[in-house]
């Protein structure tokens, strides 16, 4: 008898937590105009780099923060979402070669931090750590 009776509660059960983490998670990304400060930490570097701050509107279609330089085409590829987790590949040409990172950010509502590994062709493997503020709507 609790056979049947126990799979149903199990099913219903999995069902409600399935449902509480997609509203959850939906619910842990603002869309909007987002305030990044990035800080590269470069192995053997005698004095730190100095962080960069800038903006960029991050949307449900485009939750990925990324700045390219001038002259600098960059693909985004691999882009994941697990919970309020996105993470995603980035292949960048230079004129030192294509430069390829990864990256993973985590929201919490109005903020987010992350990490960015990156592979610089002649310099090795360097990390960037991220930190976002929602400080508004897009602009259009």
């Amino acid at each position: 008898m609790c056979k049947k009776s126990c799979l149903m509660f199990t099913l219903l059960l999995a069902v409600f937590f399935i449902f509480v983490s997609v509203s959850f998670a939906g619910s842990l990304f603002n869309e909007g105009l987002w305030k990044i400060t990035s800080k590269m930490e470069i192995p053997g570097m005698p004095v730190p780099m100095p962080p960069i701050t800038y903006t960029q509107c991050l949307t449900k279609q485009n939750p990925v923060p990324s700045r390219s330089e001038t002259g600098q085409e960059c693909r985004t590829k691999n882009i994941k979402t697990k919970g309020n987790t996105v993470s995603w590949e980035m292949v960048c040409g230079s004129p030192q070669g294509e430069v390829k990172s990864s990256g993973k950010i985590t929201y919490k509502g109005n903020r987010f931090d992350g990490v960015v590994l990156m592979d610089i062709p002649g310099q090795g493997q360097m990390k960037m750590t991220m930190t976002g503020e929602r400080i508004g709507k897009c602009k259009k």
